[in-house]
This record gives C-alpha cells, structure tokens and sequence, in this order.
C-alpha cells in the first residue's frame, strides 16, 4: 500500500514538472524557392520559443542541422571552429537546429529535457533548438536529401541561404565556409 502511495506521489510530481516545460509543437512555413530558410519555430535547451528567420541573432548565421542523435559527434566536431569564426567575423553566430518529426507533447519534453541535461554549457543550450516537424517537407523546402550526415546551412538574417555543405569537419569544408563569408562581407 505505501508502495502504492509513493508510486502515485512520484506520477504526480513527474507530472507537474512536464507540464511545467512542456515543448509546443514546431511550426513550418515553406517558401517557394530552395534558396530560402522557412518559417519555422521551436524552444531552445532553456525552454524559449524561437521563430526563424526572425529570431537569427547574427547577420550571418551557420545552421548546422542534425537529424540523428549519434550525429551529436559529427556537430561537436565543428564548435571550435565556429567559436572561432565567431571571434573573427562579427555579426557570425551558429545554430544546432535537430530535425525531429513531430511528436506527443510529453515525448517532446522528455526528450528536450533529456538532451538539456546532457548539455552542461549554457551557450549550446541557448542555440540549441529543437525542431519537431515533418522532417520530409523541411528537407524538401531547404534541398536536403539525406539524413546520413550533419549538413550546414549559411544564411543571413532574413534566412537568404548562402551557402551549404554536410558532414563533420574539415579543414578544406571550413575554408570553404570562410570563402564564403568573405564573398559576402565584401
């Protein structure tokens, strides 16, 4: 009976703290052309609600877009570089956006809250968010044909692609990118 008792206490406060942080759905508005980012929102590792384009804080922001949990790997492969980025080129910022299809509410939680507390460092829980949507339309709206590996997406602040590329690191990706931002600094 006090087992009973316990179990239903645990339920209850498992409970109330989902409903507390509970994620809301993700929301995709595509464009007409592939060389625009849609419209899409989902929460940050810190529980805030971010709509892009809108909300890119950079003039110039790298998206890297994972769609596996074992690609975490690949994208840790790149947060020196990036940091590094950021330091030199001002108006830079990049973005984890994982690519989710849509799900309950409570699976939504339980996973945000699982990745938040795998992820001790406040920046990448504030770039990191999640995007619960259908995965098929958001790979079609942004020309991505493959979830096998990371892909990174450069674009303004308006969500203009400038320029893509997948896959973990390289020297020869990251003089890419650099080119890249040259081009568009002028």
């Amino acid at each position: 009976m006090i087992w009973a008792a316990v179990g239903l206490i645990i339920l209850v406060g498992a409970g109330l703290i989902f409903t507390r942080v509970r994620v809301g759905r993700s929301r995709l508005e595509v464009q007409e052309t592939e060389d625009h980012f849609p419209a899409v929102s989902g929460y940050n590792l810190q529980r805030e609600e971010y709509q892009f384009p809108e909300d890119f804080a950079g003039r110039w922001n790298l998206l890297i877009v994972p769609f596996k949990r074992e690609q975490q790997r690949d994208v840790n492969t790149w947060v020196p570089a990036l940091q590094r980025l950021e330091r030199d080129y001002p108006g830079f910022i990049y973005y984890e956006l994982p690519i989710i299809y849509s799900l309950p509410a409570l699976s939504r939680t339980f996973i945000n809250e699982g990745m938040r507390a795998g992820i001790p460092d406040q920046t990448a829980r504030e770039r990191t968010i999640t995007l619960y949507l259908d995965k098929d339309r958001f790979k079609d709206a942004v020309g991505i044909d493959s979830e096998r590996v990371i892909h990174l997406l450069l674009v303004d602040q308006d969500g203009q692609l400038l320029w893509r590329s997948r896959g973990a690191y390289s020297e020869e990706t990251l003089d890419e990118l650099e080119e890249a931002l040259d081009a568009v600094i002028g």
